[in-house]
């Protein structure tokens, strides 16, 4: 029965092979949908499998002996397990198709129609819903939902919702205890349909029932840029390569250039990839014309391609990037172009380590795949993916309870030479130039949210006595470049903040630990505020500014400028 059972998984895939799924991706390469991180091979525009019937062969009685006995297997199952009466089929059919996947690699994986359905919106960079950002806060064992700040001309915006409003019920069902993603896939919905929220307003305490009409909310792939020094940019490019990212790039370069930029830290933390052809475009837009931006090898020849820039004016601001254990894929491809031509400075953590380019498969019933159909080198020739032989699907994302434990991450691949003749390493993602630690939370900071969270909701609704001028009073100013004179911190807000948490019996215990926590406390204040007042994208400035990694990157400026002319001058002597 069990090798039954691993042959019918294995005809689930075959048939998922089908020629109807083939025509789909064809058409899909046609549409120029590309990717690569969420990789693809027919939306990078290289050949796509044609939707050719060919002739019988082994293979395919196989196939149908392979269906029988997972028909089998299905039947003696329903007939003899405790519960086979209530099988759901879905189910059955969705975990055998992922548990055959799994055994190919890590990233090949199915989405149900549902999930497919949403990976397709967020690679649009927008989503159904009302837009706001939401977060979960507690005051002893009682768990709400809250509203963290609201988007530009988005339902909930128009419908009055504001920093602080407490989340009661949506659609009549109480989410008193709920997790914040338990209510927000409640709150989201088709576009056009109805939801009703009852809400307890931060600033009336009133509570009342608001009906908002879901709409496309954007989510921009590249949602904030500023001088975070004197004449040093930032780009955030954490979300990742979507249809947006190149024109939302190119809007960003033009908004810093105005407000003379000298240097450039492009951040590209957490950014987990996407279409292959933004990454490329991406680099196209910092590297001259012929520099090779990776290369792309498939099955026996099939999709094998190099990319080029095509850039005869590239964009020459002397760059930082930033990588963390969560860059990955499309990113990796930036951000591996960019070290081995010596274009740019990589700091902080080593990356993810994801060398495979998936296609996306439309199946019929609007379901898909992502199948892994090449591996892409960066232009020296590492493959940055990691090793995932022992076949375990957890410890190849998870390693000692982190997404990654760096301390042990060493190169693994054979050296390789920059375009100055620096070694670097494949075998396990992107090695940092320069390795800095990330800002981490003790348990105690962790602790020290939901008090942050209820003291700032009460400062900006003017109920902090003498803090008065701290009020939010008016509509969230979106697209405000953060000042030092916005919300500063001094020592009467420490001294509210611990009043404040002296009163309450939840808290009190954290007195001890607050003078040693000022500067985590004081930060994150300010953070809320500038939520309550400017949005969410305006208040991580608050965040960034105060970050290490930043703060190492704006440091190496001038490293990155030495290394990019050492790079230029190399390249024009060469014959």
């Amino acid at each position: 029965m069990k090798n039954k059972f691993s042959l019918a998984l294995m005809a689930l895939i075959i048939l998922a092979f089908s020629v109807p799924a083939f025509v789909l991706a064809q058409q899909k390469r046609d549409q120029s949908n590309s990717s690569a991180g969420v990789g693809t091979t027919s939306k990078s525009g290289s050949p796509a499998s044609a939707p050719v019937r060919r002739p019988r062969t082994h293979n395919s009685v196989n196939v149908v002996a392979v269906e029988q006995d997972f028909n089998e297997a299905l039947s003696v199952i329903r007939e003899h397990y405790i519960e086979g009466n209530k099988l759901d089929l879905n189910n059955v059919y969705k975990s055998s198709i992922i548990g055959a996947l799994r055994t190919l690699d890590p990233h090949s994986n199915y989405f149900d129609k549902e999930e497919f359905d949403e990976l397709k919106t967020d690679q649009r960079s927008e989503y159904f819903g009302i837009g706001a950002s939401i977060q979960n806060y507690s005051i002893g064992e009682s768990v709400e939902t809250y509203v963290a700040a609201t988007f530009d001309n988005a339902p909930a915006s128009l419908a009055g919702l504001r920093f602080g409003d407490r989340i009661d019920e949506v659609d009549g069902v109480s989410m008193h205890g709920k997790s914040s993603a338990e209510v927000r896939d409640k709150i989201r919905g088709p576009r056009g349909s109805h939801v009703k929220l009852t809400i307890t307003h931060a600033s009336t305490g009133k509570t009342d029932q608001v009906d908002i009409v879901r709409a496309a909310v954007p989510q921009p792939s590249v949602p904030d840029a500023y001088m975070i020094r004197p004449g040093v940019g930032y780009i955030d490019m954490t979300r990742g390569f979507n249809y947006d990212t190149v024109d939302g790039l190119q809007t960003a370069l033009d908004f810093l250039h105005k407000r003379n930029m000298t240097s450039l830290v492009l951040d590209l933390r957490n950014n987990p990839g996407g279409f292959l052809e933004q990454a490329i475009r991406v680099a196209d837009t910092f590297l001259p014309a012929g520099q090779v931006i990776l290369t792309q090898k498939g099955r026996n020849g099939l999709n094998d391609r190099e990319y080029k820039s095509r850039n005869t004016d590239p964009d020459r601001t002397p760059l930082v990037i930033l990588v963390n254990d969560y860059t990955a894929s499309a990113s990796e491809i930036v951000a591996g172009a960019m070290q081995d031509h010596d274009r740019a400075l990589i700091v902080g953590q080593t990356s993810f380590g994801k060398g495979l380019v998936q296609s996306i498969i439309p199946l019929e019933g609007g379901a898909g795949l992502t199948l892994t159909s090449a591996k892409y080198y960066t232009p020296s020739g590492r493959l940055i993916q990691r090793d995932y032989s022992d076949g375990g699907f957890y410890s190849y994302i998870y390693r000692g309870g982190t997404l990654r434990d760096n301390k042990d991450n060493k190169p693994a691949g054979p050296a390789k030479f920059t375009d100055t003749g620096r070694p670097v390493y494949g075998g396990g993602g992107i090695t940092p130039d320069e390795a800095v630690k990330p800002q981490l939370l003790t348990t105690m900071q962790v602790r020290l949210r939901d008090p942050i969270f209820f003291f700032s909701r009460d400062m900006a609704n003017g109920r902090v006595p003498a803090l008065e001028k701290y009020k939010v009073d008016r509509a969230i100013e979106f697209g405000h470049d953060l000042e030092a004179t916005d919300f500063p911190m001094t020592e009467a807000v420490f001294q509210a903040f611990k009043a404040y948490v002296s009163k309450d019996a939840n808290w009190k215990i954290f007195l001890p630990q607050l003078d040693r926590n000022s500067g985590f406390i004081e930060t994150q204040i300010r953070y809320q505020l500038a939520q309550a007042a400017y949005g969410t994208v305006s208040a991580v400035q608050v965040l960034t500014r105060e970050d290490p990694q930043v703060a190492k990157a704006i440091e190496v400026e001038p490293r990155a400028r030495d290394l990019a002319m050492a790079a230029m001058r190399s390249r024009l002597q060469q014959p």
